[in-house]
């Protein structure tokens, strides 16, 4: 028998506004942050705040209404007011990263003009951004900070830094900046994007763990779901269901969650075999509660259910496939492309086109007579067939082509570079050269090891002063002596990445002789105008975001020489020399 059945609704919900006000309050007392950086403005809070407690508990004790309505109303400005008050004493500070520890500042965000912010991050939201460039923008938006105050308000702010890390996507990422700064109210976005890609992932586990880290009570109702049905998962029934008949005291109304877990509960034995495709919590109910569970995605079915039949194997069996349904394949095709279904799957699916010995002998011609998707099985037989070097990177690069021609290009990603893998790299001929290198797996350049080069200035091993190898006398003396071998050499040739080497040094207050300063020259104008300005108005958040936007989709080490001069100069006027030396020590050295 539910809960609520054995006590009188009225003095229940007494109670629990009263619990509920007990618990807040010590919440309160016991827990709250403390703004380590103002102390005196803490206390002046402390005073105010406690007016505000006291003020609430005065109207509490002078409200004898027994009306269910006003218990309600009542309860509802209880919780407003409380949480206004706890909102008050949260340090305007949230991260993972300590400043100092990336050569950061608190106020690192504090002069930026807000509407500049905005078209940086919206710039940057559109770029598929490199490693190097999303490792910068973690530190930047991760590192514990002052929120931004001209022309964006703390909720803009959050947002954009919720957008990032969506897309994104480290998952451990999120959940550490969530659980260790409590802000799961704030970021709710975020937050149900997390428990989201667990449970597509088949991970419930991982979900409903992510909850119990959870120490403030949850405000956004898809959240609140979530919890319930963690909870009934974890068999602690009698709490969901507290929750859940509390919830609906103060208004909650959901009938097609309310039958599944009524199901769940136990109170319902009638099989519903409703799919709910309007989150991914409704699918996986109905997934949960039905023995009979079938679903068959189309076009219109969203990514995440997709990812959530791949990983809970509720897809097509390619072996028992019907070939003629040529409407799949090209759902099955598309959701490839989208990374929401297996790219070996649908490669096993191409083998079990039948052609006869005329098609397969001719298939660069006999493809074009047949359907889309019967051309790309064709092709991609012959391909397994075709032992000649030449005609087989003819037929590869033609199969490409046919995915392109229908925008769906990654789903001959990984099956490209198998094939181009097989290849002997020596025996492509010169007018497939390009093709070959373009969409060969690239190498890892941190798996190749540093070679130095004793003759080149930004090559030898004076690098290593960037690893912290050096002490600062010795740097100095050792440079100054290659300065020295260099200004005697008439054909030495001075590169960028040399000025580069040396004006970082010079940054870091290492002497260098001024009898040297003949070897090379500076233009002032190199770094883009709006950069400069940020570093003079101390904006050094923006104009590390603009750092990231430049970099973009590349990795560092194949950006020209002239534009990493004004990134590391940028960097070097900011003095944050830990992100500096990381790109440097990725930059200069030879690596083979």
């Amino acid at each position: 028998m539910k809960i609520l059945r054995l006590l009188n609704k009225k003095i229940f919900v007494s109670v629990f506004i009263f619990i509920t006000f007990i618990f807040k309050t010590t919440l309160y007392t016991e827990e709250k942050p403390v703004d380590i950086w103002n102390v005196d403005e803490t206390k002046k809070d402390q005073s105010l705040d406690d007016n505000k407690i006291l003020e609430t508990n005065n109207n509490i004790d002078t409200n004898n209404e027994t009306d269910i309505y006003n218990l309600q109303t009542d309860d509802k400005i209880l919780e407003i007011k409380l949480d206004e008050v706890l909102e008050s004493k949260e340090v305007k500070i949230v991260g993972l990263y300590d400043p100092e520890d990336y050569g950061l500042d608190i106020n690192m965000w504090s002069e930026s003009d807000g509407e500049q912010l905005k078209n940086l991050f919206s710039n940057i939201n559109k770029i598929d951004l490199s490693d190097d460039a999303a490792e910068i923008m973690n530190i930047s938006i991760l590192t514990n900070s002052y929120y931004p105050e001209k022309n964006i308000s703390e909720e803009e702010f959050l947002k954009y830094k919720s957008q990032w890390l969506v897309k994104n996507s480290n998952l451990d990422l999120i959940e550490e900046y969530l659980i260790k700064n409590q802000i799961i109210n704030k970021h709710p976005i975020l937050t149900k994007f997390l428990v989201n890609e667990y449970l597509s992932q088949s991970n419930l586990d991982k979900a409903c763990e992510f909850f119990s880290k959870n120490v403030k009570p949850l405000s956004d109702e898809y959240l609140i779901k979530f919890n319930i049905y963690c909870l009934v998962n974890e068999k602690k029934e009698e709490e969901a269901q507290l929750i859940l008949d509390l919830k609906k005291e103060l208004g909650f109304k959901d009938e097609y969650f309310e039958k599944k877990i009524n199901f769940l509960f136990g109170y319902n034995k009638e099989l519903d075999k409703t799919i709910s495709e309007k989150s991914i919590l409704d699918f996986h109910l109905a997934h949960r509660t039905n023995p009979e569970f079938f679903f068959e995605p189309n076009n219109s079915t969203s990514k995440i259910i997709w990812k959530y039949l791949s990983s809970s194997n509720l897809l097509y069996d390619t072996q028992k496939f019907d070939m003629t349904e040529l409407d799949k394949i090209s759902t099955i095709e598309k959701a490839v492309h989208n990374r929401n279904y297996p790219e070996k799957d649908l490669y096993e699916i191409y083998k079990r086109f039948q052609f006869n010995i005329n098609q397969l002998l001719n298939a660069k011609d006999s493809y074009k007579s047949l359907s889309l998707i019967e051309g790309r099985a064709l092709l991609y037989q012959k391909i397994l067939l075709e032992s000649e070097t030449g005609k087989k990177l003819d037929l590869i690069s033609t199969l490409k082509e046919s995915f392109k021609k229908e925008n769906i290009n990654n789903a001959f990603d990984n099956e490209l570079r198998n094939l181009l893998e097989d290849i002997n790299p020596s025996a492509v001929p010169s007018n497939f050269t390009r093709f070959y290198q373009n969409n060969i797996k690239k190498s890892e350049n941190e798996n190749k090891k540093i070679k130095f080069n004793n003759d080149i200035l930004h090559q030898s091993k004076l690098v290593n002063y960037f690893n912290g190898d050096y002490a600062k006398s010795k740097i100095e003396k050792d440079v100054n002596n290659f300065l020295k071998k260099i200004k005697k050499n008439k054909k030495y040739f001075f590169s960028k990445k040399d000025v580069i080497f040396l004006e970082s040094l010079k940054s870091d207050g290492i002497q260098i002789s001024k009898k040297y300063d003949d070897l090379y020259e500076i233009d002032q104008n190199e770094i883009p105008s709006d950069i400069q300005l940020m570093i003079s108005n101390d904006e050094l958040g923006a104009a590390l975001l603009r750092i990231v936007q430049v970099i973009g989709q590349d990795d560092v080490d194949i950006i020209d020489a002239d534009t990493m001069y004004f990134i590391i100069s940028t960097l070097n006027q900011l003095n944050v020399d830990f992100i500096r030396n990381k790109i440097l020590l990725k930059v200069l050295p030879l690596k083979v």
